[in-house]
């Protein structure tokens, strides 16, 4: 049978679990992911706990953050003025908004507080910083 390898189009059944067995994300009761091997569609060391599987394999495989959503930064938590955000916009702890970055590149940020002066925002992914755990299955090589 062969290697999944760079370049190859697969279909990936996964679980996605924190340190403290928390589920963040899974393909239960979705098809299967879909993606290229290096392709730039999913984290790096997702791209390489796949490689080298054969169809039907099944493992699991802890990611270090640094191969995942990468450290948390703390630069990246900032406060801006409340009429930063337009006004037709109910702000709620959690939300997520886009902004747009110095480069003009949108970036999502997380709502982490707010009063009537000003909105504390996250720029952080909401996993970055931590180490992340997947069941995988590969279920094709396309």
């Amino acid at each position: 049978m062969s290697q999944a390898k760079s370049g190859d189009t697969v279909r990936v059944h996964y679980t996605g679990t924190l340190n403290d067995g928390s589920r963040f994300d899974s393909s239960e009761g979705r098809d299967p992911l879909e993606f290229t091997i290096g392709g730039g569609q999913v984290i790096p060391g997702f791209d390489e706990a796949v490689t080298g599987m054969v169809v039907g394999d099944a493992k699991s495989v802890t990611i270090p953050a640094d191969q995942a959503y990468g450290p948390r930064v703390d630069e990246a938590v900032q406060s801006v003025p409340r009429d930063a955000i337009p006004a037709e916009i109910e702000i709620e702890e959690g939300m997520q908004l886009q902004a747009a970055a110095p480069d003009g590149q949108p970036v999502v940020v997380t709502v982490v507080s707010f009063d009537e002066e000003s909105v504390t925002l996250d720029g952080n992914h909401p996993l970055a910083g931590q180490d992340l755990t997947f069941a995988l299955e590969l279920v094709e090589i396309v």
